[in-house]
């Protein structure tokens, strides 16, 4: 599926529920977007009266992403990107940051939420000479993902898998086994010279830990925050681009509207696959 100006066939939307909040279209409020609800609204407003961080801490996360496709595509040559967990669309989606740089990139999105399937012509409005497209299938299912991936991704060529604050939905209660499965096994379909990018945010701040345990009560889709060493063992057995897995405003800074933020609420690296 290409950039190009024809508008791609997009399946009927399920029933998108608005009783309980979901973690995409909180995510979004907390962006200063415009999709979402008052379930919504109410739940990011809770979690922000107990971690008022948390604003800052998701536009962080914007920019952390950014600067990891820039890296990617200018200093390590890589033009396709695999972005898992994709979220409601906002400024510097991906595959904008991705063309910018190089506009042939190709970039698959990939998530299950019934909104940002709404939302999917505005993700696959890319450069012509690159590609876009998105693939409705859940992070668990990566059987799926890959086989869908494969129709607009070459697997000949590296690829970067992006996880960006999404395995936070998968439980570490089996010390992170489903978690290392699910990426293990993206990871093996991908070519050497791959990378695997992952921000998630981390029990190392308390009121972020706190809100988050609120959160949890609410009736969305429960966070599991992970501390910094979990969120290392991610990236087992990949080589690790400097400086690591460290906060992420740590990560390759460059100058951003928040200035040095007060606490280290999300960690982030990227590894490639030799």
């Amino acid at each position: 599926m290409t950039g190009e100006s024809e508008s791609p066939e997009v399946p009927r939307l399920p029933r998108i529920d608005t009783t309980v909040p979901q973690s995409a279209r909180v995510w979004n409020y907390w962006l200063g977007g415009k999709d979402h609800y008052a379930v919504d609204r109410e739940a990011g407003d809770q979690f922000a009266a107990v971690y008022p961080g948390i604003f800052d801490l998701a536009r962080l996360s914007r920019y952390f992403l950014g600067r990891v496709i820039r890296h990617l595509a200018a200093d390590a040559g890589v033009r396709q990107f695999l972005d898992v967990g994709t979220g409601l669309p906002t400024a510097d989606n991906t595959h904008e940051v991705a063309q910018r740089v190089n506009p042939e990139a190709r970039i698959v999105y990939v998530d299950n939420d019934p909104l940002i399937l709404a939302h999917a012509n505005a993700l696959l409005v890319g450069d012509p000479r690159g590609a876009t497209a998105y693939i409705e299938a859940d992070l668990l299912d990566p059987d799926t993902i890959i086989a869908e991936a494969r129709k607009t991704l070459d697997f000949e060529e590296p690829v970067a898998l992006l996880l960006m604050q999404i395995l936070g939905h998968v439980s570490n209660a089996d010390d992170d086994a489903r978690a290392r499965s699910v990426i293990n096994r993206l990871m093996d379909a991908l070519p050497s010279g791959s990378y695997l990018v992952v921000s998630e945010s981390s029990n190392t701040n308390e009121l972020n830990a706190r809100a988050c345990a609120l959160y949890n009560e609410s009736g969305g889709a429960p966070y599991y925050l992970r501390d910094p060493e979990q969120i290392a063992d991610l990236f087992t057995g990949l080589e690790l681009t400097e400086p690591g897995v460290v906060p992420i405003h740590e990560w390759r800074p460059d100058p951003n509207p928040f200035g040095q933020p007060a606490d280290e609420g999300a960690w982030g690296g990227a590894g490639r696959k030799s």
